[in-house]
């Protein structure tokens, strides 16, 4: 209705037949078809939860690694990059995410894009931001306001087709929001593959609240089905993938030994080093007195998948050391932990060993929390009393004074040019992969082109053949596609209207000035087109181009395709004869 309204139309007839005749009328329909609803901040619990249980997973122990990759399909006008984007700023500051974060939103629908690239919002949008946002990230009078420009310049906007075009790889986050619901099925699970590609080892994935993933846990298992986050499944050699195996010592306690294995249970849990049972499956099946004091651990943890527990991922993360202990098949040890513990710094060295049968078969894992924090400040203690030496040594040495500064002279600028490169390397990557999708992007397109040339050389032949054919009739013959524009013209209709085929080719049929009431047949010709029966002959008064009033036998016939369909009309015209 918008559309008809738009143009000035009443009925949907009148707006089909204004569609045939006005091609670029599709694109503007097509984007109001398209709904762009969104706002700052929508579910605010799965923000929370975002900001406070994935954004943690992600960003902890990520200094010294490459940025956080982020994908907001379906963008819409911004709103959702953008409330990230502000999550991220709280965290690292306006600068630093653009340093350590990368933003892509993408979406179909240009307009949404270049409304999402302008950044400017009305108060009413802007009414679910958290307390503070406002002032802090936007700019503007009452009426509208603007986003900061640095925040702005942290989100990178794209066309991208979700079926058609190539997916952005490396994600570690993917916000994917009520988009999915308008596609079938075949067509979710073509962007799930996808989006399965596009994220990283241990990405995470967020759904709309009205979007399920229930027949694709191959490809994801949910992290908190209420609020639609889901976990894509690792490849292969992740731990989730060892299987069930049984805990040491099930076979003693099967052949009688319970109360000997229930000893060993009880001096384990009440050992004061911080140590835990993990079963091959991910599952903590232990804990000792000291991991629960030192580390907050509760006795209904046990049971529990340890990724879910706190303690996977701070103050070490131990999930990425379980799984280089299952790769390389031997312990893990991670020296210098840092951690507090009723509010005093602690140190401690993490040992990750595998715990396997007499057929060396992996049953579980340990992992073990020794103190090191005496060893710590005796190192620092040692490390202060160095110094001090060095410092009189330095005193002593008056006269290497100039020379050892231009020793720290050149070595800063070796360490700078040592950042520029890691930065150039960084970026040649980073062209390297995107030549490599722009090569085989070209590749299909070069496929394509030949096929359209032998096509077109087929098709040039067939023309040949048919202008030839057209000529040599008697009557004027006319050929129109479906949009009622011209393709075929002989001579004889060139001799009938006064028309040139030149002039005519190209041309709506029912636009042509004409002896010929062309406006007669427009009836009949939308009727034969929509599959009805041939006009056999049909007598229209008509004046010729030497302007003679004459009947014309119209005859309109459907053209058909080679799979079948009626691709366009063939009209013949002549004059009756007398007698006829």
């Amino acid at each position: 209705m918008k559309r008809m309204q738009a143009v000035g139309l009443d009925t949907c007839e009148a707006y089909l037949d204004y569609l045939e005749l006005h091609p670029e009328e599709f694109e503007p329909l097509f984007n109001t078809i398209l709904i762009n609803v969104t706002t700052f901040f929508r579910d605010p619990d799965v923000w929370a939860y975002l900001d406070t249980t994935i954004l943690p997973q992600l960003l902890d122990h990520r200094e010294s690694s490459p940025p956080l990759r982020v994908w907001s399909a379906g963008c819409a006008a911004g709103q959702e990059a953008y409330s990230l984007a502000m999550l991220l700023a709280e965290r690292f500051g306006m600068e630093g995410v653009r340093e350590r974060v990368k933003i892509y939103a993408t979406d179909v629908d240009e307009e949404a894009l270049q409304e999402a690239r302008r950044a400017i919002y009305s108060p009413r949008d802007l009414e679910q931001l958290p307390p503070g946002f406002r002032e802090k990230y936007f700019t503007g009078d009452g009426a509208v306001a603007a986003l900061n420009r640095e925040l702005r310049r942290a989100v990178m906007f794209g066309r991208l087709d979700l079926l058609q075009d190539a997916p952005i790889s490396r994600i570690d986050l993917l916000l994917c929001r009520n988009t999915l619901m308008y596609f079938n099925a075949d067509a979710q699970a073509r962007i799930l593959s996808r989006f399965s590609f596009s994220l990283d080892a241990h990405g995470f994935l967020l759904l709309g609240r009205a979007e399920m993933l229930f027949s694709h846990a191959t490809m994801f298992f949910p992290v908190d089905l209420p609020r639609r986050i889901f976990r894509v499944i690792a490849k292969a050699n992740h731990r989730d993938r060892i299987g069930p195996v049984a805990l040491p010592g099930r076979d003693s306690m099967n052949n009688g030994s319970t109360s000997q294995m229930r000893l060993r249970l009880a001096a384990f849990e009440s050992d004061t080093m911080s140590q835990l049972i993990v079963d091959a499956t991910g599952v903590l099946v232990a804990t000792s007195a000291g991991a629960r004091e030192q580390f907050g651990l509760r006795p209904t943890d046990v049971g529990r998948p340890l990724q879910e527990l706190e303690i996977s991922y701070r103050p070490v993360d131990l999930r990425s050391a379980m799984d280089r202990v299952v790769a390389d098949k031997r312990d893990e040890v991670l020296k210098e932990v840092h951690h507090f513990v009723a509010g005093h710094p602690r140190y401690f060295d993490v040992t990750v060993a595998p715990i396997r049968d007499q057929a060396a078969a992996l049953l579980g894992m340990r992992i073990v929390f020794a103190d090191s924090t005496s060893v710590h400040h005796l190192q620092s203690e040692l490390t202060a009393s160095k110094h001090e030496l060095e410092t009189a040594y330095d005193e002593l040495q008056s006269t290497n004074e100039e020379l050892e500064t231009t020793n720290e002279e050149l070595q800063s600028t070796v360490e700078e040019l040592e950042t520029t490169n890691e930065e150039l390397q960084s970026t040649n990557e980073e062209l390297e992969t995107m030549n490599e999708e722009l090569q085989s992007t070209n590749e299909e397109l070069q496929t394509m082109n030949d096929e359209l040339r032998t096509r077109s050389a087929d098709a040039d032949l067939t023309n040949t053949y048919l202008a030839s054919v057209f000529s040599s009739l008697r009557s004027g013959v006319a050929v129109l596609d479906r949009e009622y524009r011209v393709q075929i013209w002989n001579r004889r209709a060139e001799d009938l209207w006064g028309v040139r085929g030149d002039e005519a080719v190209g041309t709506q049929f029912l636009t042509l000035d004409i002896g010929l009431p062309v406006g007669q047949l427009a009836k009949s010709i939308r009727s034969v087109m929509n599959g009805d029966q041939p006009i056999a002959e049909k007598s229209i008064p008509s004046l010729t181009r030497r302007g003679r009033t004459v009947d014309c036998l119209v005859s309109i016939t459907p053209l058909n395709s080679s799979e079948g369909s009626t691709s366009g009309v063939i009209i013949l015209m002549d004059e009756a004869h007398p007698g006829q």
